[in-house]
């Protein structure tokens, strides 16, 4: 295997906070090529997290023959529209060198977001499947609530501000998808504060309503946190089974 990690960042944030070419100098890959495999998983993690979010879910991909790009980007520095881009091609370039020719994606919530904006901005002729955990598809009602609350967007950054569900955030803003998706939903909140602005069940951050998207291929709930199901040893394993074969279900051939 070749491992190349990335460059810690978050000593640079608040230098760099809000300025477009310091986000583009800090997005980084962690890459590892699994003997040659012709598909390799994009792994974005989400909103004030780091590419350690995702470092289980990277190793059991690639214990299951994927190659992996773990993309470490700074989320709270710059616009959804000016972060995709960067963050899509990064993960995408780093695939392409390991000579993949499809190119999955599993993805934390804010993550998911930026690659409907990127391939609805420019589509991606080798995407393969894509899993979303945690997704705010349909937006939440958590910035609806918080958005002109003090302080906010030093918490969320611009890009969090615009994950509300009104008719101006990014996500009200996306179409139906049009590529293999299965999306996972938890139910777990650890956070009673964050799940009292939100209407239904939900996972302390996101209801498992507004995950949903039209166009998905399958869809599960889980009893996960927002944060914990990246950690989830089931999670992990529907994931792979479902960039496998398209769908979360075990067959009988398993």
């Amino acid at each position: 295997m070749k491992i190349s990690r990335p460059l810690s960042v978050f000593a640079l944030l608040p230098a760099m906070f809000g300025l477009l070419a310091g986000c583009a100098t800090m997005v980084r890959t962690e890459l590892v090529e699994y003997n040659k495999s012709t598909e390799c998983v994009v792994l974005l993690h989400g909103l004030n997290r780091s590419w350690r979010t995702m470092g289980k879910f990277a190793e059991s991909l690639q214990q299951d023959g994927f190659s992996t790009a773990n993309v470490d980007y700074p989320s709270s520095t710059a616009t959804i529209e000016e972060m995709a881009p960067m963050v899509i091609n990064e993960g995408l370039q780093k695939c392409r060198q390991t000579g993949a020719t499809t190119i999955h994606f599993v993805t934390h919530s804010l993550g998911g977001i930026l690659l409907r904006y990127a391939h609805t901005q420019e589509p991606i002729p080798d995407l393969g499947r894509v899993v979303m955990l945690g997704p705010p598809n349909q937006g939440s009602e958590v910035i609806d609530t918080m958005r002109n609350w003090p302080g906010i967007g030093i918490i969320s950054g611009v890009a969090g501000l615009q994950l509300g569900t009104d008719a101006n955030s990014i996500p009200s803003q996306l179409g139906p998808v049009d590529f293999e998706l299965g999306v996972i939903a938890g139910t777990g909140t650890t956070n009673p504060f964050m799940s009292a602005m939100l209407p239904d069940e939900d996972d302390g951050k996101v209801t498992v309503a507004r995950t949903q998207v039209e166009g998905m291929d399958d869809f599960e709930i889980v009893s996960n946190s927002h944060f914990a199901m990246m950690q989830s040893d089931d999670v992990i394993a529907d994931a792979i089974r479902f960039l496998r074969t398209g769908s979360f279900l075990e067959t009988a051939a398993e």
